[in-house]
């Protein structure tokens, strides 16, 4: 990213932080319609849930990305759960597709935000967490949480 880039957060999906392990990281950008980025400029509704990236004739689609639909279209609006076309370079999309078929691995949108007037998607190459791994997590946030507490009443500057 260079230095003039303005980015404007849409939306984050925080639960991919606690239900895997993002390894690597993309900015791709998302091929909308008109009602679409109007729905986003308007603060519309975004959801990750379920949504997913999957490469397809080497290309890559955004699947279930909930997009609410803008309330004032004259067309009719497009199909807010439709798969999306997402501009990656092709040997991003060869790398991503090449570790998405190993054992354990997806691929999932992370964020969704404007970059100097044009909406991008951060996605990642994850790998799916345990249950056990994510209380252990659990776990080690918490006695971190109690430990600070300690300490914050001792430490007098």
């Amino acid at each position: 990213m260079g230095k003039g880039d303005r980015i404007v957060p849409i939306a984050e999906n925080r639960d991919a932080k606690h239900r895997y392990d993002l390894i690597e990281r993309y900015e791709a950008g998302i091929v909308l319609e008109g009602p679409e980025v109007k729905s986003l400029r308007n603060r519309g509704n975004v959801s990750f849930k379920d949504s997913f990236v999957r490469v397809e004739n080497g290309e890559a689609w955004i699947h279930n990305l909930y997009i609410a639909p803008y309330k004032f279209a004259t067309v009719k609006p497009p199909d807010p759960m439709r798969k999306r076309k997402l501009l990656l370079h092709k040997r991003e999309i060869m790398r991503l597709y090449g570790r998405s078929q190993e054992k354990g691995y997806t691929i999932i949108p992370t964020k969704l935000y404007w970059k100097n007037n044009l909406v991008k998607v951060e996605i990642a190459l994850a790998k799916g967490k345990k249950l056990h791994d994510r209380r252990q997590e659990l776990k080690e946030r918490t006695i971190r949480r109690e430990i600070e507490r300690e300490f914050k009443g001792r430490i007098k500057l």
